[in-house]
Order: C-alpha cells, then structure tokens, then sequence
C-alpha cells in the first residue's frame, strides 16, 4: 500500500446560491481545522510495505461574498508531495492552489463556478465513516481541474451537477517548499489535455433519508494514452433512526486513466452513532484488469469532544493482489473558524 499523508493549509469555499441575491450576507468568512495522525503499516508480506507516516493536516476555508451574490474563493494546501518509500514525519511539505475560482448565480435555480475546481464525481471519500473509509475510492476523485462548474436545483426532482474541464497545467500546478513540479499535457494521463474536451455530470437526490446518486464522466486521452476514459458512477445511502447509517459506491471504467486497463471500484460503508461515540466498518475494493484485485477491509472509531474536537483510530487489512498488510491509523481534528 501507498501511504497517503497530507497536511494542508487551505482557504477555499463551499458555493451556495441564493433565491434572492441581493439579500446574501456580504462579507468574508472562514472556517478549518487541524488534524494530527499517524498511519503506519505494522505488519506485511512485504518488510518493504512497513513504513511510518506521522502527518499534520491543517485546513482553512474561506470566501468573500459580495452584495450581488458573487463569491471568489481560493485554496492553498499544504502536504506532503512526494509518497513516503521510508518513516517519515511531516516531511516533503509543499504548498500549492488547489482551488481558485468565481462563483455566481444564474437565475433562482442554477449555479455557475468557473476556476480551478473539483468537478464532481462520486462521493465516497465524503460519505464513507472512518479514517480508512474512502481510501480506495479516492484513486478516481477529480481534483485541481481547469473548468466551467453548474449545479442546477431540479425544482425538489434533486441537483443536476456538470462541467468541462482538463487537470490544471498552469504554474499553479507548482508547489512551494518541496516542489512537485509544474504539471502538462506531455506527462499523460487521462483529462490531462489543455484543453475543455473533458466532462463529467451526475445527479443527486434525497428522499425520507435515503440519498442516491449516478454519474458518468468523459476523460479524453493525452500524450502517450492508450484511449479514452469512460466512467460511470452510483451510490445509495440511507439513515435510519437511532443512530444507524449505510452507504455503498460502485464505480466503473473503461481504458481507466487513458492506460489499457478496466477498472472497477466498489465501497461499502456503515456507521452506528452512540451519542458523541461513532463506530463504523467498511468493505472496499478496486479491480483492475492486469493490476490485480484490492481488497480492503476496516474498523474505526470516532469521538467527538463538547469542543468539536475528534479523535479517531482504525485499523485496516489490505490485500493487494496477494500482499497482505496490516494498517493502523490514528487522527485528533481540531476545528477553527471565524
């Protein structure tokens, strides 16, 4: 397993449409937080696969609202840029924009972002509990894309969420301190074009507790690609009363990251609240046709504090094509905000 570490200082923000504009708050505002973990490999096949990673996340969101209902955003993190091939702690930090963008409204019912943005696709990173929850699922997550965003409320029927889009190959694709070098298109890799010939769309609705959503996506090739991307997308959850909440994902993909492979993820999620107590388990795997199978298989547990703060641990097993390891993660968040 790639140990994944990130700390990140942010100041981005969530977009909100107003029926009437005129009347939105005017004014910044911002909210974050710190997160402090560790997440070790204690046990493999491979002496190799047992690395440390001690990390520190910090987030900061914020955005300026003007009298007419348009907001600009931006965000900075900062994390580790490189993957860790030793123990390390909080080592290889660059800072980079991973948002910055205009947001504004068109009418009662649809919103329109322009910027550098994270279109949407999928949510088990958002919605599955735990601190292994999303692991797999984040492989397909779009990030840092140069675009035009709209999400138009379907009059109670749900949000309809679409963009054009490529990954950002602009100097903000650079990092400060450790630099991860300027992304373009001549490294490849699917939607990695310059150009808007990339889209995603999906719709998403809630009704009496259960949410649903299905998309699809379009991801053109770029230098050295075997073919195109396709992917499509579902995901179910419900809540139920006393605490209890579940959540399954599947995604599938053709020609996977415009290499030669299929792809198919599938994440199942459940979450049981006892008071400020959150236990949950997940179920999660990725297929890949030459790549092999991951299986991915985790306990966690959360406890949020009267001060908002959150403790959590969890442990994971993962089989990666036949390597099997044992993965122990923990994390203290600590919110800010204004």
């Amino acid at each position: 397993m790639t140990i994944k570490t990130t700390a990140a200082l942010a100041l981005s923000a969530p977009v909100f449409l107003c029926a009437n504009a005129a009347l939105a708050e005017q004014g910044f505002s911002w909210e974050g937080e710190i997160e402090i973990g560790n997440e070790q490999v204690v046990s493999s096949d491979v002496a190799g696969n047992e690395i440390r990673d001690t990390y520190a996340i910090i987030t900061a969101t914020g955005t300026y609202t003007f009298g007419s209902g348009i907001e600009i955003f931006s965000t900075l993190t900062a994390e580790s840029v490189t993957d860790a091939t030793l123990d390390r702690t909080f080592d290889d930090m660059g800072i980079y924009v991973e948002e910055l963008g205009l947001s504004f409204g068109l009418g009662e019912a649809t919103t329109v972002t322009i910027g550098k943005l994270h279109p949407v696709f999928g949510t088990a990173w958002d919605d599955a509990a735990g601190f292994f929850g999303g692991t797999l699922a984040e492989d397909y997550e779009l990030a840092e894309q140069i675009g035009v965003l709209a999400d138009v409320e379907l009059n109670g029927a749900g949000t309809l969420s679409f963009g054009v889009f490529y990954a950002d190959d602009t100097g903000l694709s650079r990092s400060w301190g450790e630099n991860r070098g300027r992304n373009r298109a001549s490294a490849g890799g699917a939607g990695n074009t310059g150009e808007f010939d990339n889209f995603a769309i999906q719709w998403a609705h809630e009704v009496d507790g259960t949410r649903f959503h299905v998309g699809a996506r379009h991801l053109s090739a770029s230098a050295g690609d075997v073919d195109d991307e396709q992917g499509f997308v579902a995901g179910i959850g419900h809540s139920f009363q006393g605490g209890f909440d579940v959540f399954a994902e599947i995604a599938s993909f053709s020609n996977f990251g415009g290499g030669a492979d299929d792809a198919t993820f599938a994440t199942l999620n459940a979450a049981y609240a006892i008071g400020e107590l959150t236990l949950s388990g997940t179920l999660a795997q990725r297929d890949l046709d030459t790549g092999g199978k991951t299986d991915l298989y985790s306990i966690a547990a959360e406890y949020e504090f009267q001060n908002g703060m959150t403790l959590g641990g969890a442990l994971a097993l993962q089989d990666d094509n036949g390597v099997e390891d044992t993965i122990l993660g923990v994390n203290l968040i600590i919110p800010l905000g204004s």
